[in-house]
């Protein structure tokens, strides 16, 4: 298969995906970007600011800035670190635990809707090949 059509299809999922993305989000009153934050601190639970940002791929000053919004929503809370007294941690709120919730279904739902007339081994087979793709990014 020529790369070509494999980047060609990737950008088609990827433009899909984030259509997706935009309609639901869109509901919730919140950016991509907030629901994003939400969702990464929702898998993760209490993270340092530092390791949120990586994770988010953002600077810490970007993030501060999210953060200080989400707060003023009463989605995400800030904790200091119990042993780092320099460090915060970032948690939802329980208002932010069932915007994470919410939206969670709406993955488990996507995902349920796009495995659709797929067999047991060829989902097996995507994930394989996402997990493999992934780690190289």
């Amino acid at each position: 298969m020529p790369v070509s059509l494999l980047s060609q299809q990737l950008v088609e999922f990827y433009d899909k995906i984030s259509s997706w993305e935009h309609s639901v989000v869109k509901d919730s009153g919140l950016s991509p970007t907030q629901m994003h934050t939400i969702e990464v601190i929702g898998h993760h639970q209490d993270l340092r600011m530092k390791e949120l940002a990586e994770r988010l791929a953002v600077t810490t000053g970007t993030l501060t800035v999210g953060i200080d919004k989400l707060e003023k929503l009463g989605l995400v809370e800030r904790k200091p670190h119990e042993s780092d007294r320099r460090s915060w941690l970032v948690g939802l709120t329980p208002a932010g635990q069932e915007m994470f919730a919410e939206h969670h279904r709406f993955h488990e739902e996507f995902t349920r809707e796009i495995s659709l007339g797929l067999s047991d081994d060829e989902i097996e087979t995507l994930s394989g090949l996402m997990q493999k793709v992934l780690q190289r990014m």
